[in-house]
C-alpha cells in the first residue's frame, strides 16, 4: 500500500479511504468487523465514517460498529487514522437525518459541534478524532465561532485536525482565511463528490484545496455504480443498494451510451470499468485517496487492485475524450 502525506500535514495516509457509510445499513456488523480488519492488513490506515450513518432509527450505529472494531485491541486504534463528521441531525427520534429534531441538535454552532464530538467519541469508544469534518458548510454560523470551538477541542486533545466535506472553493478559502487571523492550522481536507462522469470539483474546489494545502478525498468515485460495469450486471441481472437509483439513470439514452462505451473502452483494455474509475482519481493532481465503501471482500479486493493499477497514457487520452471535464475558473465560463 502506497502512503501520502494528507494535504500539508505530517500524517500519513493510505491512497485507499475505507468508507464506512454501508456498515449497519447494508453489511452486518460482524461483516463489517471483517472488512475492517481485511483492509487494515493490506494497509489501508484511513478509515471515515459520520456520526449519521447507520439506519434511519439508529442513526450513529455505523460509529458504534467501528468503535466495537477497536474495542477488540491488536493495535486496532493506533493504526487507524479516523475520520468522522458533524452537522446533520443526528438525535436518534426516528426523523430524517435532514430534519432538524430540535434547536442546536445538528450544524456548526460552538454548542452543536461539542455535543457532536462528545457523541462521537462515545460511541467509537475512542478519547480522540483524527480527522474530525464538517459534513457541510454552515452559512449561519460565523467562523470565528467554529475555530473556536474547534481550538478548544484540539487543545484538549479530542480531535487532531479539522476538515470539510461539500465545500465550494470559496468556503476553503474563507475557512482557512479566518483560521489564519486565528493563528490556527485551519481545514487540512476536502471531502468532495468526484469521478469521471462528475468533474465539476476540478473548476475551484481542487484548485482552491491545492492552493491551501488541503487533502482532496473524493467520494462516489463510481458514481452510484454507473462506473462499475453497471450494463454488464444490468446483463448479469446483478442488484446492489444503489440500483435502482442506477437503473434509473441508465433510461437516459445519452448517459447509456456514454456508459456502454466506457465498458468497452475498458473491455479493450482487459480492465475492470470500476478498478479504471478508482485509478484514474489516484492520477489527479491533488487527490489523496478516494473513499470505497465495500460491502463484500470482492468489492474491497478489486479497491486494492486498482491501487497498484497504472493506467497507460492511450487510456488517460481516451477516458478525458469521453468524459472531458470543465476546464479551470475562469477560462471554464470565460475567454
Amino acid at each position: 500500500m502506497e502512503y501520502v502525506q494528507l494535504g500539508r500535514t505530517g500524517l500519513r495516509v493510505s491512497r485507499v479511504v475505507l468508507g464506512t457509510m454501508n456498515f449497519g445499513a447494508e453489511v452486518t456488523e460482524q461483516g463489517s468487523h471483517e472488512l475492517m480488519d481485511a483492509a487494515l492488513d493490506a494497509g489501508v490506515n484511513f478509515f471515515d465514517t459520520a456520526n449519521v450513518y447507520g439506519v434511519d432509527d439508529r442513526k450513529g450505529y455505523t460509529e458504534e460498529i467501528v468503535g466495537s472494531w477497536l474495542a477488540r485491541g491488536g493495535g486496532r486504534r493506533d493504526k487507524v487514522v479516523l475520520a468522522t463528521k458533524c452537522y446533520l441531525n443526528a438525535a436518534n427520534d426516528g426523523s430524517s437525518i435532514f430534519d432538524r429534531a430540535w434547536p442546536n441538535h445538528d450544524r456548526l454552532s460552538a454548542l452543536g459541534i461539542r455535543r457532536a464530538v462528545e457523541a462521537s467519541l462515545e460511541r467509537l469508544g475512542t478519547d480522540h478524532i483524527d480527522i474530525y469534518q464538517f459534513h457541510h458548510v454552515d452559512r449561519a454560523t460565523p467562523w470565528e465561532e467554529i475555530w473556536q470551538a474547534i481550538d478548544v477541542l484540539v487543545q484538549q486533545g479530542k480531535i487532531l485536525y479539522a476538515a470539510s466535506s461539500n465545500f465550494a472553493g470559496w468556503h476553503i478559502a474563507q475557512a482557512n482565511e479566518a483560521a489564519a487571523r486565528r493563528g490556527s492550522l485551519g481545514l487540512v481536507s476536502e471531502q468532495c463528490l468526484y469521478n469521471l462522469f462528475e468533474r465539476s470539483a476540478e473548476t475551484d474546489v481542487i484548485p482552491a484545496a491545492q492552493a491551501y494545502g488541503l487533502g482532496v478525498i473524493p467520494w462516489s468515485p463510481l458514481h452510484q455504480g454507473l462506473l462499475g460495469g453497471a450494463l454488464r450486471k444490468e446483463r448479469e441481472g446483478g442488484g446492489s443498494r444503489t440500483g435502482t437509483g442506477r437503473s434509473a439513470r441508465l433510461t437516459d439514452p445519452a448517459v447509456r451510451a456514454q456508459v456502454q462505451a466506457y465498458e468497452e473502452l475498458c473491455a479493450e483494455h482487459a480492465l475492470d470499468p470500476g478498478e479504471v474509475a478508482l485509478a484514474w482519481l489516484l492520477t489527479r493532481p491533488g487527490v489523496t485517496g478516494p473513499i470505497v465503501g465495500p460491502r463484500t471482500p470482492d468489492h474491497l479486493a478489486s479497491a486494492l487492485r486498482a491501487a497498484d493499477l497504472t493506467l497507460p497514457p492511450s487510456l488517460l487520452t481516451a477516458l478525458d475524450t469521453l468524459f472531458p471535464g470543465p476546464g479551470p475558473a475562469p477560462e471554464s465560463f470565460a475567454w
